[in-house]
């Protein structure tokens, strides 16, 4: 095994790891456009999703068949209509859709079942279980048109799917339900794997699509070979998806977006739309920090708070490499165990992605900012200002005027944030005896308001 591969299996796979540990015992709602799987995509899907499992994730999937269905209509010499984003379902359309959900369930059993040896999918064993789980209601008729036989969910037996995911099942769902008497709709992918992740209270709703995601910037080229990688909050989303017209097609903007804002304003807390045309976009989404596509996101879900004992190895982990490079100077983990309740922390999914460091020197009404550190996975998307403001929070609170930082390297990124330099005379008495002349670090002080 060559030594390039270890260098860099080895430290992917290091960093993968928290990840896998956050993720473990979780649930996952999964959608995939039927769009998806007449491109070919399900064997590829499948043993991602597989391999998602294996590493402790209760998997639920829902499948769509509207291009399936389509082509059924056509061998049949029958006209596909929609309308209000919604299939008209005559009792033709029915029993395509009937057919086509009949085969896809086929395809999709059998590509959990292989098992070849060389393949993703050697050793696994993935059960699935489908079932009636969804009990539905006819659209009827609206602005004059009668769906028939489309249906929306009325009621999810999330009792039955959680028994079913804690046996250890991944559970398997097609577009349909059915109502108390035994009528069958036709439903919407989208609207079943809402319903589902919103009743089971799912950690995460994932729609692999024919869309790249969701751009907010109309100037970004965005296309197949270049989706875009949208963290929206949900205010922002809100706002967004007011400002779109209502959609009837999958590529409309609205269309995807609209079920992620329902499911995030229930509950569920990170809500995604991946590009089924990109080779591995769950993996690319669950387990790297960048991800692909776009996701909807309660912004309390984020933490910044201060740091406990809990976090030492986080801290450590993300300030080593900017020890080793001298941007930071060395603390030892004794220090940092000593001074862990003068930290503050960022945390991104039970991950920490920047800290900082108060020492308040009271006498001369002033603190030092030091060791802010933000991870370069997470450089630009505003870590470093919600330390700052923590910090600059921390020091008010305990009657300071002023923080200070020292630095070699960073000092036009304090400047454009209110911080003056000043000589390091200016220094508490009790720092400037610390102060290491041949580092030369620039000193920078900030009047608190």
């Amino acid at each position: 095994m060559s030594a390039v591969f270890n260098f860099t299996f080895v430290p992917w796979f290091r960093s993968v790891a928290p990840y896998i540990h956050t993720h473990r015992g979780k649930t996952f709602v999964v959608g995939i456009a039927g769009e998806a799987i007449a491109a070919g995509k399900l064997p590829s899907i499948a043993q991602d999703l597989a391999l998602i499992q294996s590493m402790g994730v209760k998997v639920v999937l829902v499948h769509g068949f509207r291009p399936q269905v389509n082509e059924q209509l056509r061998a049949k010499g029958h006209e596909a209509r929609y309308s209000h984003g919604l299939r008209i379902t005559d009792s033709v359309a029915l029993d395509c859709a009937q057919e086509a959900a009949g085969q896809l369930r086929y395809e999709i059993e059998a590509a959990f079942s292989q098992g070849l040896p060389n393949t993703p999918m050697a050793g696994s064993t993935v059960r699935i279980l489908s079932g009636n789980f969804i009990t539905a209601r006819p659209v009827g008729v609206v602005d004059g048109i009668d769906f028939q036989h489309s249906g929306l969910v009325r009621k999810v037996d999330a009792t039955g799917i959680r028994r079913a995911l804690d046996g250890g099942s991944m559970v398997l769902l097609s577009p349909f339900g059915f109502s108390p008497t035994g009528e069958a709709f036709n439903l919407a992918m989208e609207e079943v794997a809402t319903s589902v992740a919103v009743s089971i209270q799912a950690d995460k709703l994932i729609f692999l699509t024919e869309v790249p995601g969701v751009a907010m910037d109309p100037s970004q080229p965005v296309s197949e070979d270049n989706p875009v990688d949208t963290e929206l909050p949900l205010d922002v989303a809100r706002k967004w998806l007011a400002q779109l017209s209502a959609p009837q097609q999958p590529t409309d903007t609205a269309f995807y977006l609209q079920h992620c804002v329902k499911a995030c304003e229930a509950g569920v807390e990170r809500n995604h739309i991946l590009p089924f045309s990109v080779d591995g976009a769950l993996l690319l989404e669950i387990y790297v920090h960048d991800g692909i596509g776009t996701m909807v996101i309660d912004e309390k879900l984020e933490s910044v708070r201060e740091a406990g004992v809990d976090d030492i190895g986080g801290i450590l982990q993300l300030i080593e490499p900017f020890e080793r490079d001298g941007t930071l100077v060395k603390r030892s983990r004794t220090e940092i165990e000593r001074d862990i309740h003068q930290y503050t922390v960022v945390e991104h999914d039970g991950v920490i992605f920047g800290c900082a460091a108060l020492y308040p020197y009271p006498e001369a009404r002033t603190a030092e900012m030091a060791a802010l550190t933000v991870s370069p996975q997470s450089q630009g998307q505003g870590d470093g200002e919600k330390l700052l403001k923590r910090i600059e929070h921390r020091a008010r609170a305990i009657g300071l005027d002023s923080i200070f930082v020292l630095t070699t390297r960073t000092m036009h990124w304090f400047i454009k944030r209110g911080f003056q330099p000043v000589s390091p005379d200016w220094l508490p008495e009790a720092r400037k005896k610390k102060y290491n002349w041949d580092r030369k670090s620039q000193v920078l002080v900030k009047k608190l308001g």
